[in-house]
């Protein structure tokens, strides 16, 4: 585990989410992207080694907007940089951990990504995700 990637944030609406978050940050978004994987779309914020991502669900029933329905908008994960996902994956496997598919998907931001089921963390769905090697 190297460092926090990223905290994401559910929200219903990102038209009105990301004017707030620029508000609160003193920053702007550099990046809005779909993540069809996950049919959600992101935006992205950083202010100096942190960065938030806010997910809007691209669908009623999707995974973010059953964790809205469920509990709110707010915090949905924490991001774990990892300098090997397959490796980690391989030894969170071996530790008891339960993770939430067997490879890594595609992510935002040009990751690699893997979820860890929150029973085994405490209540907290933590992400491993790691840069794609470029081709």
């Amino acid at each position: 585990m190297l460092n926090i990637e990223h905290i994401g944030i559910a929200v219903s609406k990102l038209s009105n989410s990301i004017p707030l978050f620029e508000k609160l940050l003193n920053s702007q978004c550099y990046k809005i992207e779909l993540v069809e994987s996950e049919a959600v779309t992101t935006a992205f914020f950083k202010t100096g080694e942190t960065k938030i991502e806010l997910l809007e669900s691209n669908t009623e029933d999707g995974i973010i907007a059953r964790f809205i329905a469920k509990k709110g908008e707010g915090v949905h994960h924490i991001a774990i940089n990892v300098a090997d996902i397959y490796a980690e994956m391989e030894r969170l496997k071996k530790e008891g951990f339960i993770l939430l598919s067997e490879t890594p998907k595609t992510g935002a931001d040009n990751k690699l990504v893997c979820f860890l089921h929150p029973k085994n963390t405490n209540g907290v769905l933590i992400e491993l995700c790691m840069k794609k090697k470029e081709a």
